[in-house]
């Protein structure tokens, strides 16, 4: 994990964001910045790291579409120790496709990821040392596609894996190294709602062992499981007509 000690993850108190936090402990991270909206698992996520005794772990509630706030926090993490990597993972499901749910899902999912990544392309910038300077973009292979099942979901999804594959080359003159994640179902409080079925289903542990190794090796996107990417990458290049078939007989995701 050579290079990786001083890690900040959003969305840090469930699913993949705590899976994370947990295997950058057991990797031997420096310090661990956590954020997210429930204290009290956000607490026990960090009790969970602490037992790792080389890490210190320093949390805050924040909601991350608070734009002000979230630059604010990655700018005092930043000040305790220098970041080494980024992860835009907090991320929430739309439920009922309503105009409600619609906007937060959009102002979480997008705007959320937008005010965790531009503060650190800010602060990397700004560094003139040759520390190792990440970004990493928890996407969703549901972004490969518009999926009637979760219009507003798969949307916002396919916004930030787009950005992130733009920013990986835009921003390599400035050796900042940007990530995208798209994982299939990776148990977390969102596919515990589910009802629909959820092929090749994976524990968040697992998720997180892959995402680690593939950042360390610098895999610009990181998709799994393949049989998931394989059939997303196919209904991504399909004729319109073709696809809109396929996805028409999808299971609603409630």
């Amino acid at each position: 994990m050579s290079g990786f000690k001083n890690i900040l993850i959003t969305g840090a108190s469930s699913g993949i964001g705590e899976a994370l936090a947990l295997y950058y402990a057991s990797h031997g991270a420096e310090n661990l910045f956590l954020c997210g909206r429930n204290t009290k698992r956000l607490t026990e996520t960090a009790k969970a790291c602490q037992e790792y005794k080389n890490t210190k772990v320093y949390t805050k509630k924040i909601d991350v579409t608070n734009k002000d706030t979230v630059s604010e926090w990655i700018k005092e993490c930043n000040n305790k120790a220098p970041l080494n990597l980024v992860f835009a993972n907090a991320g929430i499901s739309t439920g009922e496709e309503n105009s409600e749910n619609a906007y937060n899902t959009f102002n979480t999912n997008v705007m959320g990821v937008v005010n965790t990544v531009l503060p650190a392309i800010d602060i990397y910038k700004e560094r003139s040392d040759n520390s190792t300077k990440a970004i990493a973009i928890t996407s969703s292979i549901a972004g490969y596609h518009g999926l009637m099942t979760c219009p507003s979901y798969s949307a916002s999804k396919s916004c930030v894996k787009a950005w992130g594959e733009a920013l990986r080359l835009s921003l390599l003159p400035n050796d900042i190294q940007v990530n995208v994640i798209c994982p299939g179902f990776v148990r977390s409080r969102i596919t515990d709602k589910n009802n629909c079925p959820m092929p090749f289903f994976m524990e968040a542990e697992e998720a997180a062992e892959i995402i680690g190794d593939r950042i360390r090796r610098n895999i610009g996107l990181i998709t799994f499981p393949w049989p998931m990417r394989f059939a997303a990458w196919l209904g991504s290049i399909l004729p319109n007509w073709l696809s809109e078939f396929i996805y028409s007989k999808l299971p609603y995701k409630v």
